[in-house]
């Protein structure tokens, strides 16, 4: 069940979004392992824990005991994944097959995400 502060769209969005980013994490393995910045060591090694630890937090925002946990622990997952999306702007010549605008725009978009995250998990929303 759904709490009043949830929103079933970001629950349902978010459960979705990290199910397959984290089968594409294996799927897709070489594609993750060339956006990793080149001063991050085991690149294979962190794809792969990166993809559990997706596929753990999209099963776990569906279960309400364990939903405000997973919805914390996809959002510190953005967090650590951010330098991959940063070199990926920082690089755009290395992804030739990607308009430079969209590996611009998914810098701020992580925010976007974040937010839905913690939408769909339920966490406090406090002003400053």
């Amino acid at each position: 069940m759904v709490a009043p502060e949830q929103s079933r769209w970001a629950l349902v969005l978010t459960a979705l979004f990290f199910l397959t980013g984290g089968v594409l994490h294996f799927v897709l393995i070489d594609y993750f392992i060339a956006i990793m910045p080149a001063y991050l060591p085991w690149h294979r090694e962190l794809v792969q824990v990166s993809g559990v630890f997706e596929l753990m937090g999209a099963l776990g925002i569906l279960i309400p005991a364990t939903r405000q946990w997973a919805a914390w622990g996809l959002i510190a997952l953005c967090i650590a994944v951010f330098p991959a999306n940063l070199n990926m702007a920082l690089h755009p010549d290395h992804f030739s097959n990607i308009p430079v605008v969209l590996l611009v725009a998914r810098l701020p978009l992580q925010l976007l995400i974040i937010w839905i995250v913690a939408k769909a998990g339920g966490l406090p929303n406090r002003s400053v």
